[in-house]
């Protein structure tokens, strides 16, 4: 089975082409056929197209919405330029699948595209307004464009941490709150945390009940969760992706009588301050020079900017508080996974964030360390650490596709 997963952003399209089945998921043989990247929807469009094995093909092209993306990468797809293997037509996509960020309590597992899905998505604007109607845009154009003949699914990132207990995921605030309004804390990053998860007992051996890890996806946004016995047993972003680790420009934990500080004393609108803690902290607010922790590891290491080396400081400090305390909560772990696109490549954040944890049986190996990046997977502990640090790349797309034949055949989907 061919499947088209998409992951939309609100002027962004990404997307893969997965062949899969589930003879194929047991053999763990699945295919990647093509990806690409459509940014800036809405105007003169960036676009990236790449048939697995071939060069990247990139351009300009105006794209006014995110239909017109999907049409230019269909077009793409079936065109002689692309020559994808089992792809000629349209025909020859035989499912689609959608990333979708939150699914509130109402959807705990993946499922099937209807009606029904949609409003209960819609539902769920409230609480992701920017990132819910970007996933619901992708979506619609795909539906307009494939028609109703073609199964399409939906993969949640808060489904995986649907297993949390309330312990984790309440606020102390009133309960009538959480039961009026559904306040609480949701996670996300859900399916990456979940595909390391799978890919650690791959690499182990171990069952799923046997999993106690830490894993931790370090990207633009950043998020950790403690995973015991297989299942999300708490993580830190909370009712919106806004909680938790420092990240590239979302400032994190935050005592909450800042919001009615900065609207005393700086004249501040919610939606003033919404922007400020979303779009101009984190990283990008403590250097004041860029969100991008290359830049940030550039400046500090030629130049010694001080807020450069505050801002790296400060991000792998919260990390190691948020490993420390799972630790506490899960009484140990097995294994600390880095994983997005930090995780996997920043040898130097790797190292910090373990540093001086000797005593928790967290030990670093230098050389494992330095040639753990660029996709490449496996142990960077010392041979006699008391616990594996791993490095696993992650692949949401894959468990995307995955979960699409499960709904489409309607076999089990595995936590």
């Amino acid at each position: 089975m061919n499947v088209l997963v998409l992951n939309c952003g609100s002027s962004s399209l990404k997307f893969q082409i997965i062949q899969t089945d589930l003879q194929i998921i047991e053999k763990n043989a699945d295919k990647q056929l093509a990806k690409g990247l459509i940014e800036r929807i809405g105007s003169q469009a960036l676009v990236t197209l790449q048939a697995t094995g071939k060069s990247p093909v990139k351009h300009a092209a105006p794209l006014r919405d995110h239909k017109a993306a999907l049409d230019h990468i269909i077009k793409w797809i079936i065109s002689e330029e692309a020559q994808i293997p089992g792809i000629q037509s349209l025909h020859d996509i035989h499912a689609i699948g959608h990333r979708v960020v939150h699914g509130a309590e109402r959807f705990t597992n993946s499922t099937l595209i209807d009606d029904s899905v949609i409003r209960g998505i819609e539902d769920c604007i409230d609480l992701a307004p920017l990132h819910n109607p970007a996933n619901l845009k992708g979506i619609t154009a795909s539906r307009e464009v494939f028609g109703a003949g073609i199964p399409q699914a939906v993969v949640f990132d808060t489904s995986f941490h649907s297993t949390m207990p309330e312990t984790s995921f309440l606020y102390a605030i009133p309960y009538q709150l959480y039961r009026r309004h559904k306040i609480r804390r949701y996670g996300f990053h859900g399916t990456s945390h979940r595909y390391v998860a799978y890919r650690y007992r791959q690499l182990t051996g171990k069952s799923r009940e046997e999993t106690n890890i830490i894993t931790v996806h370090l990207g633009n946004g950043c998020s950790a969760c403690a995973i015991k016995s297989g299942a999300s047993f708490d993580t830190s972003m909370g009712l919106s992706p806004l909680e938790g680790l420092v990240m590239g420009t979302r400032c994190g934990d935050i005592d909450p009588a800042v919001l009615e500080f900065l609207s005393h004393k700086e004249g501040m609108s919610m939606n003033e301050i919404d922007t400020l803690l979303n779009k101009q902290s984190g990283l990008l607010g403590i250097s004041g020079l860029t969100n991008d922790m290359r830049d940030l590891l550039a400046e500090a290491r030629e130049h010694q900017d001080r807020r450069a080396t505050l801002a790296i400081n400060m991000f792998t400090q919260r990390v190691k508080k948020y490993i420390g305390s799972y630790l506490a909560e899960m009484n140990g772990a097995d294994a600390i996974v880095f994983t997005g696109g930090i995780g996997e490549n920043s040898v130097i954040v790797r190292q910090r964030i373990c540093a001086n944890l000797e005593w928790l049986g967290i030990e670093i190996d230098e050389q494992l360390n330095s040639e753990k990046v660029g996709g490449h997977e496996g142990e960077i502990n010392k041979k006699d650490a008391r616990m594996k640090v791993f490095v696993i790349p992650t692949n949401e797309e894959l468990l995307i596709a995955r979960d699409t034949v499960r709904c489409v055949l309607s076999a089990p989907q595995p936590k």
